[in-house]
């Protein structure tokens, strides 16, 4: 009888499915904990989501492999969460107009930054150089910044996890940060978390303010471009290229 639960888990840990639905209760819980926290910065439904997930492959001893095949199904709405964000987009759209300027100022000053910050601190670190290559797109999205640093020689998979913590960090400091600085304009706010801080960013910008989310998303989507620019010519300055 004790052998049950155990031979119950060997034959569902086989169904792909199952991935897909743990991953769907991780986010139903994690976001609900989160809004009886009343949306608290801290409360990262994101954060709480991967732990929990990661939680069980390691009680389970589950290969990330095993997860992915069936938690590819979410990875694949990523393409149409992102088109979506053309919806609020177009309603926000006079104003998006009105700062174009300042967008286009905050887009050049913020990627450069955010590259050569990252490069400059990790080379006076004395860190070595797959990681550097690794490090530095980590302020655009997981699927274009592993794509950079993969052709750079870098090691996507340390990408894709400085990606996250990028994001993370940048989800929990930006409410605080911006109401310490006295950053009232929500269209600053989220254009700024989106280009520190990619789609988990954006994320929180949406359920701070619509417009917080929608400048956050343009911010993701520019600085993924100029990013891709930018990095492989701060890697060959500093003299990382293969």
């Amino acid at each position: 009888m004790s052998d049950t639960p155990f031979a119950l888990w060997v034959y569902l840990s086989t169904t792909p499915l199952l991935w897909l639905a743990v991953t769907l209760l991780a986010w139903v819980a994690a976001d609900a904990t989160a809004q009886r926290s009343g949306r608290h910065p801290l409360v990262n439904p994101v954060l709480i989501a991967i732990a929990l997930v990661a939680a069980l492959l390691l009680l389970t001893g589950t290969p990330y492999r095993t997860y992915f095949e069936g938690a590819q199904f979410v990875h694949f709405l990523l393409g149409p969460a992102t088109v979506a964000i053309a919806v609020p987009l177009y309603r926000h759209w006079p104003l998006v107009v009105r700062n174009l300027l300042p967008m286009a100022a905050a887009l050049v000053a913020g990627a450069v930054t955010a590259v050569a910050s990252a490069l400059a601190i990790a080379l006076a670190l004395g860190v070595p150089p797959a990681v550097l290559v690794a490090l530095a797109p980590k302020s655009v999205t997981a699927g274009i910044a592993m794509g950079i640093a993969e052709a750079l020689g870098g090691e996507p998979a340390l990408t894709a996890v400085l990606v996250i913590l990028t994001g993370l960090m940048g989800a929990v400091m930006v409410t605080p940060l911006m109401n310490a600085l006295g950053i009232r304009d929500y269209a600053a706010r989220g254009f700024a978390v989106g280009l520190a801080a990619h789609g988990i960013g954006t994320a929180r910008a949406f359920t701070v303010d619509p417009v917080a989310g929608t400048f956050a998303g343009i911010a993701m989507g520019l600085n993924a471009l100029l990013t891709a620019l930018l990095v492989p010519i701060a890697v060959r300055l500093a003299g990382l290229a293969p």
